[in-house]
C-alpha cells in the first residue's frame, strides 16, 4: 500500500513496552549509530544526554508509557539544542527551540501553543496517539535514518549502563 503519510514507516512503534533494562544495545546505521535501551531511559535523561553528545549529534527519543512523558532532544557537542515533549511540541526548549520547526510542520506539529479550552483538547487529541511516530520521524529527518522494526533484529554491541549520575557535575 502507498501512503503520503509521512509517520506510516513509525506506526508500529505504538506498542506496549515490554520487559528489559539494565542494559543498551547499539547498531550502526547509515553514518550514524541507533542505541536501543530497552524499559529504560537513563541515557536520555536531560543531566545525562549532553555528556553523550560530546563531539557529536544525537538525537533522542523517549518513550515511556507510565509514569512519566515521552521526550525528544536533539543535541550537538555537548548542548542540547531542541527538546520538547512530543505531546506537547508548542513547549519546545534548548539553546536553539526553534530550529527543527520546519520538520516539525512538515510532520503536522503543532507549534502554536493553544489559546482556549478547545484549542487544548484539539491538540491533545491530535498528539497524543501520534506522539512517538512523530517523534521518531522527526527524528529520521534530521537523521536520515529512518528507525525500522528490522533494526531489532540486527546484531548489536550491548552493555550495562552504568550510574549516570556518577560524575555529573564533572561533565
Amino acid at each position: 500500500m502507498t501512503t503520503t503519510d509521512p509517520l506510516a514507516p513509525f506506526q508500529w512503534l505504538n506498542v506496549s513496552e515490554s520487559d528489559g533494562g539494565g542494559h543498551v544495545g547499539v547498531l550502526e546505521a547509515s553514518q550514524w549509530c541507533v542505541a536501543i535501551e530497552p524499559f529504560g531511559w537513563m541515557v536520555t535523561l536531560h543531566e545525562v544526554l549532553p555528556r553523550g553528545s560530546r563531539g557529536c549529534e544525537v538525537v533522542a527519543v523517549t518513550r515511556h508509557d507510565y509514569a512519566a512523558e515521552h521526550s525528544f532532544e536533539y543535541a550537538i557537542d555537548g548542548t542540547i539544542v531542541t527538546g520538547y515533549r512530543p505531546r506537547h511540541p508548542y513547549e519546545r526548549y534548548g539553546s536553539d527551540p526553534d530550529r527543527l520547526n520546519g520538520f516539525m510542520h512538515e510532520l503536522g506539529m503543532g507549534l502554536d501553543r493553544p489559546e482556549s479550552e478547545a484549542a487544548w483538547d484539539a491538540a491533545w487529541e491530535d498528539n497524543c496517539p501520534t506522539a512517538v511516530p512523530r517523534g521518531f520521524a522527526l527524528a529520521a529527518r534530521i537523521t536520515g535514518v529512518p528507525f525500522t522494526q528490522d533494526m531489532l533484529g540486527r546484531p548489536m554491541l550491548v552493555g550495562p549502563i552504568v550510574d549516570p549520575f556518577e560524575d555529573v557535575d564533572g561533565a
